[in-house]
């Protein structure tokens, strides 16, 4: 991810959007014989998240599956704007931007897979892990080392830090 085409996208971005299943999730689906699910999350993405959102961009999630899991995990991580069971994250991309005065040009978006492919084509940062579709892969303007759920969001995170230069501080605080 560090050709300078994408570290000049990265400069821009204000708003950093998360899909959840294939990106901070390994994409597998857990359901318990009561219909409940869960999921498992990693931490180092987490961990991520809070300090992209410590720098100052703002952070959102946007699920076509809707469940109480996701809700507390972004309340957890502090992510500001969560838009779950939305089949058309375009439209809801929409929606944020007038909310948030921004424009694509000014969005990052992590995704895996085909109804991510609108958005991470609009979008100024559109990236995909490791782990996610092919044709989504090919259409994305980069692509992480790491798969979804294992650190794929931290890494997305730390690149746009390192590229609006927060990174070395936020990392420097625990020394």
């Amino acid at each position: 991810m560090g050709d300078a085409d994408l570290l000049q996208r990265a400069r821009a971005i204000k708003l950093a959007i998360f899909d959840v299943d294939g990106v901070l999730t390994d994409g597998k689906l857990y359901f318990l014989t009561d219909g409940s699910e869960f999921k498992t999350f990693n931490t180092l993405d987490g961990h991520g998240i809070k300090m992209l959102i410590g720098s100052g961009v703002t952070t959102a999630i946007i699920s076509g599956r809707k469940t109480p899991v996701v809700e507390r995990r972004a309340q957890n991580l502090g992510i500001q704007h969560l838009y779950q069971g939305r089949e058309d994250k375009l439209v809801v991309l929409d929606e944020l931007l007038g909310q948030l005065g921004l424009d694509y040009a000014q969005v990052a978006y992590l995704g895996d897979d085909l109804p991510d492919l609108p958005v991470i084509r609009r979008v100024g940062l559109g990236m995909a892990v490791a782990s996610a579709d092919a044709f989504v892969r090919r259409h994305a303007h980069g692509v992480t080392r790491a798969r979804g759920g294992e650190g794929a969001a931290r890494e997305f995170c730390e690149f746009i830090m390192a590229a609006q230069g927060t990174l070395d501080a936020a990392q420097s605080a625990y020394l």
